[in-house]
């Protein structure tokens, strides 16, 4: 009886995570550029009751018995699909449609990667303007530069392609390249890079190295529009059921526990 008490348990320890997965889901429904996440279950270890069993008439059949000891929560995996691209008013605030990611200088430093590309020009210290992020961090560009313009550009006068390089255009009205691209790295394995809060990631073992568009011939160049964002990819009705179905089986589990108390209850009643 004990062993149905310790299952149920996990059962309703696993749910628990995965409400909470589906409620960190719900709580960014509007945040730009923000991907799915799933909880994925696995079993745990079985125990053998009997290594061989018969029928009421002592044959033996072909199938043991074993029971399960309950489950645990293997993964919590994020779905990079493509969110809805919603127009914006913002002069620098882009979109991706693709594999890639946004590449911004960490404070410590290094090189983390994000969808949201809610960006904006900020004075430096030189007195010119840099492309970052609304939290100040630098954008980069597709050799690891900062974004960086002198305090003469006429920042009005930027434009940009598909691809996030960035023209001038200049009195003539002729277009000038600047020289800056705008950095999207892709990864071989993107779930497994590793989530640094704010919308942020940073490379991990498990995602693999950084592959730069435009430096890695072998890629599918992401088109970056500029002019919109992407939108979360969570859709509400999908997260709803899943709340549901989530809080059924939590149920669930601790009527189980409930029934394995009660049964155990008698058992410790009965009169010889």
């Amino acid at each position: 009886m004990m062993r149905s008490l310790w299952t149920a348990a996990s059962g309703m320890k696993s749910q628990q995570t995965n409400m909470d997965t589906i409620s960190n889901n719900l709580a960014n429904i509007n945040t730009t550029g923000y991907k799915k996440e799933r909880t994925e279950f696995q079993s745990l270890l079985y125990q053998t009751i009997q290594q061989k069993t018969t029928d009421n008439e002592g044959n033996p059949k072909p199938i043991g018995a074993q029971v399960g000891l309950g489950v645990k929560v293997s993964a919590i995996s994020t779905e990079f699909e493509q969110g809805e691209m919603t127009a914006s008013t913002g002069d620098f605030d882009f979109a991706i449609n693709g594999n890639g990611f946004f590449m911004v200088q960490m404070p410590d430093g290094s090189t983390g990667y994000t969808r949201n590309g809610n960006f904006v020009m900020a004075i430096n210290d030189s007195g010119g303007v840099t492309l970052t992020t609304a939290d100040g961090y630098s954008v980069l560009d597709s050799q690891g530069r900062e974004i960086t313009f002198d305090a003469n550009t006429d920042t009005q006068q930027l434009f940009f392609d598909n691809y996030g390089r960035i023209y001038y255009k200049t009195a003539a009205s002729t277009s000038q390249y600047t020289g800056f691209r705008i950095g999207a790295a892709q990864f071989n394995n993107p779930s497994g890079l590793l989530k640094i809060g704010d919308s942020y990631y940073s490379e991990s073992a498990a995602s693999g190295e950084a592959r730069v568009e435009g430096e890695d011939a072998a890629l599918r160049e992401s088109v970056i529009k500029n002019g919109y964002l992407e939108a979360s990819s969570v859709q509400a009705v999908d997260e709803m059921v899943d709340m549901i179905v989530t809080q059924r089986a939590y149920e669930m589990n601790s009527k189980a526990i409930i029934a394995s108390d009660e049964m155990l209850q008698q058992a410790n009643n009965l009169r010889s």
